[in-house]
């Protein structure tokens, strides 16, 4: 991983938010529903819902990361889980802040295999290392990225993790 960092202001998200839509749009694919990976999913998952006219927004709570840099040695799905039965024969469209080294994307679509009739990607970064191939990229980069949402400490520390 490379030691430089890159800063997305809010004002990038949104033109990253638009450029994925538009991406998504071009491409054909017309979702049912979006599946953002909490918690940076959820903001890109949020707002691509707005710019594809999508109002079916389902979340899935992963852990993977602790700290900076620091990951558990698999993601794990946090509870509630969602049940696979408001997926089943749905378009999917997954949305994630980044794809670092993809494994929490991974655990996600295979947790739709089977079920949906068809599911994609979306991320605003992803990084060469990442074992997914995601379907929609906003910008790819080794650099450890700063998010605007998780830059600043929390306001109230409750112990858990912080990425």
């Amino acid at each position: 991983m490379s030691d430089r960092r890159e800063t997305l202001t809010y004002e990038d998200f949104g033109r990253a938010a638009r450029e994925l839509a538009q991406q998504v749009a071009d491409d054909g694919f017309e979702p049912d529903i979006i599946l953002s990976i909490a918690r940076g999913g959820l903001f890109l998952g949020g707002a691509l819902g707005y710019a594809l006219d999508v109002k079916n927004l389902f979340v899935m709570n992963v852990e993977f990361y602790t700290g900076v840099d620091e990951r558990l040695e698999l993601p794990v799905v946090l509870p509630p889980t969602l049940d696979v039965v408001d997926l089943t024969g749905a378009r999917v469209l997954i949305a994630d802040d980044v794809a670092d080294t993809g494994k929490t994307l991974e655990l996600v679509e295979q947790f739709c295999a089977g079920h949906v009739a068809a599911v994609r990607t979306a991320v605003v970064y992803e990084k060469p290392r990442s074992v997914v191939r995601c379907d929609y990229v906003w910008k790819r980069t080794d650099d450890w990225i700063d998010f605007p949402w998780s830059t600043l400490p929390p306001v109230v520390s409750r112990g858990g993790a912080g990425h």
